[in-house]
């Protein structure tokens, strides 16, 4: 592993089934967070977090131990000293270049005077949270041709603190504990099976010592599961299947028997999906852990069940007992789904009063489009209402709990394909909320999108490559046919009562496709990026934009608020697939350490430090492509293999969205030579970049037909210029 250490300050530090569950439990009703007394000053960069801290987090509001800051993941600082009154004052306090240009997803970890971020590739920094001197980083050094396997890029999303430890998911599958002060290593374990495209891409969350950890592929074909490992050890406690295995080899879990009845065929053989890759919450006072369970694998739910049926756990909040795994209860947003509509986005439990009487509550805004609001010790359902427009299903029935389904919308089913709102990414993706504790409202980075589905005549499982049983490319066709009568795309901060079920207010982006995480603090703001390259403080109560500054970067993580001797600050990780294309940031590279400008920007009142000006770069190559030379045929068959292998990173209709980080194909000279562009695909000639071979995949034929596709979007964009 390489680890680098920075003397200097190490040396200072050193010296300082819809709503099933037990019928017997009953309502909850809701009750303060245990009381425990903030514990005395922490030596400097100790990361000296315990139970006790983290139950009593607002006793602490200079702090932001955790990835949602509470265990009730509320991303909502209590620090006002940043208001309404006064942000216009609010300026750069310091910088800091990250070395890579991929995504940055993870939200930073503020405690004892240390901030802890992981970028992309899963390398780790610790920074001094006043100055931004860096203390010490960590590469786990993943094998770049790992990066096949993760399906939205090679992102991380952040650490966990716990007993003077850090730890971090790898992309690969280990999961790392590292010397809070030093960076030291102190364990790692593999937590996933390594014959298997599993990886892991979300931020631990601990509990009473264990941490607690899933994992991704879902689009892979694999089996999702979430695991507990020992702090001091690495050892493991228990793990807990989200879909059952094969019958005939025994259920790992009793409620594993009951969820197999909800399946049909051989699903195992597909994997079945349901990873948990992002979301978890805790509610100390109950001993609940609520789990966001992914899509099913593949989507198509006629190829992974036949038969139908709820196909338990899928896209499910799940709540269970982190003493031990076992489970408790669950509440299935969409059952049997088949339009990847996860329910793996930010849960969040707080109290409210509903209809006169004091609730506990878990919210979710899944990407079926309908927020959420269940009993958080039973499950039960108790208001759902879509955020955003919906063409799936009419409503959610609350005496049942499911989803009142619009026939036509099963495409895998009736075999018409359709367009579907919200598409595979959702009316709410894996950008995090944010709920106030002044407002009571939920703000929430909501899209209006859609995707064409059609279901795949024939398919056969690949271990590269994603597996959604939809014909990903006669989806694009059909959405491009149907042309100004498609739906219309909008992204946008949504303020929602989630008590009224109703929005209160909204600010659009400046992409209508692009969203980013978000903060709500205690001094009436709440702080958002975007992709015109720009940080945003809007005012909670109406959504007045009241502050904006240059990132010089597209930014999707969420930021956290923290104190050091009385001054707050605001910090956020900044950089995308791809430099600002819209709005005010519009900039070329100010960096070449990261081609898309990744940074961890930290704002005060009165900072003045200055981001770097526009560096110069090469200048862009010329559309020079050769002559097409397929026929109707090997078009079709390139755009289907392109769309299946290549889309996700290189852009639909072979047109990259992130040219920095994903090259944009029509513009390569390996157009001109088929032996050059097999190089790559086939011989994997760029593998240490992270683009492998795909001979396993593609025969010469399959290569050959890609290449003249993408031939031909690049001479039908030269020919609309």
């Amino acid at each position: 592993m390489n680890k680098t250490k920075h003397f200097s300050i190490l040396a200072a530090a050193a010296l300082v089934l819809a709503a099933c569950g037990p019928a017997e439990q009953p309502d909850s009703t809701a009750t303060s967070m245990p009381e425990t007394s903030a514990p005395a000053s922490m030596p400097e960069y100790s990361a000296s977090v315990t139970t006790e801290r983290l139950v009593a987090a607002d006793e602490e509001p200079g702090q932001w131990m955790s990835t949602g800051r509470n265990y009730w993941e509320q991303r909502f600082s209590p620090l006002d000293q940043i208001s309404t009154g006064n942000v216009d004052q609010l300026g750069l306090a310091w910088s800091a270049d990250m070395d890579t240009s991929r995504g940055q997803e993870a939200t930073p970890i503020v405690v004892d005077g240390a901030i802890y971020i992981t970028t992309a590739w899963s390398m780790v920094k610790a920074f001094d949270a006043e100055d931004g001197s860096l203390l010490w980083e960590f590469d786990p050094e993943v094998d770049r041709a790992r990066g096949v396997d993760a399906c939205c890029d090679v992102v991380n999303r952040g650490v966990a603190a716990w007993d003077g430890k850090i730890f971090f998911g790898a992309l690969d599958g280990r999961l790392i504990a590292l010397d809070a002060t030093t960076g030291e290593q102190l364990w790692s374990v593999v937590t996933t099976d390594q014959s298997q495209p599993y990886t892991i891409t979300g931020a631990p969350r601990i509990v009473d010592g264990k941490v607690i950890i899933g994992n991704g592929g879902g689009e892979y074909g694999v089996r999702g599961y979430i695991t507990a490992y020992d702090a001091d050890t690495g050892e493991p406690h228990w793990r807990f299947y989200t879909v059952p295995g094969n019958p005939e080899d025994g259920f790992e879990q009793p409620e594993l028997e009951m969820a197999a009845e909800t399946w049909t065929g051989e699903w195992w053989v597909m994997g079945g999906g349901g990873t948990v890759w992002d979301s978890m919450a805790y509610d100390p006072e109950s001993n609940l852990m609520y789990i966001g369970v992914g899509n099913g694998s593949p989507w198509n739910q006629s190829l992974r069940s036949p038969g139908g049926g709820d196909n338990l756990f899928l896209t499910s909040i799940v709540a269970i007992n982190p003493d031990d795994g076992s489970y408790v209860w669950h509440y299935q947003t969409t059952p049997g789904e088949t339009w990847d509509y996860t329910a793996t986005q930010q849960i969040i439990v707080a109290d409210l009063n509903i209809g006169g009487e004091d609730r506990r509550v878990v919210m979710q805004a899944p990407k079926n489009g309908f927020f959420y609001v269940l009993d958080a010790l039973t499950g039960r359902l108790l208001s759902a209402e879509n955020f955003v427009p919906v063409n799936w299903a009419t409503h959610i029935d609350l005496e049942t709990g499911r989803p009142v389904e619009i026939p036509e919308a099963r495409y895998d089913v009736t075999k018409q394909p359709i367009i579907v709102q919200p598409g595979a990414l959702g009316g709410h993706n894996w950008y995090p909320m944010s709920f106030s504790q002044n407002t009571n409202l939920v703000y929430l980075p909501a899209t209006e999108n859609f995707m064409g589905y059609h279901a795949q005549e024939s398919f056969e499982r690949s271990d590269r490559g994603w597996n959604t049983g939809t014909d990903l490319a006669e989806g694009a066709r059909l959405v491009a046919a149907a042309g100004d009568a498609a739906p219309e795309r909008k992204a946008y901060l949504l303020a929602w009562d989630p008590v009224a079920q109703q929005e209160v207010w909204r600010q659009p982006q400046p992409s209508p496709t692009a969203a980013a995480g978000v903060m709500s603090t205690a001094g009436g703001l709440v702080f958002q990026g975007n992709a015109g390259g720009e940080f945003v403080a809007y005012r909670d109560s109406d959504g007045e934009r009241l502050w904006s500054a240059i990132t010089q970067s597209h930014t999707v993580a969420a930021p956290v608020s923290y104190s050091i001797d009385g001054q707050q600050y605001v910090a956020v990780l900044t950089g995308s697939r791809a430099l600002p294309q819209v709005g005010p940031g519009m900039i070329g590279s100010t960096t070449r350490e990261s081609s898309n400008n990744s940074r961890l920007l930290v704002y005060t009142l009165g900072g003045t430090h200055e981001l770097p000006t526009e560096v110069a770069v090469a200048e862009d190559r010329e559309l020079n492509p050769p002559p097409l030379l397929a026929n109707n045929e090997m078009l079709a068959h390139g755009e289907q293999v392109y769309g299946q292998y290549c889309s996700v990173c290189h852009g639909n209709n072979a047109a990259s969205d992130g040219a920095g980080v994903f090259p944009d194909l029509r513009y390569t000279d390996r157009l001109h030579d088929i032996e050059d562009w097999n190089a790559v695909v086939l011989e994997g000639e760029l593998a240490s970049g992270g683009m492998v071979s795909f001979s396993g995949q593609l025969e010469e034929a399959d290569s050959e037909a890609v290449l003249q596709y993408v031939i031909s979007r690049a001479n039908a964009l030269l020919d609309s210029q």
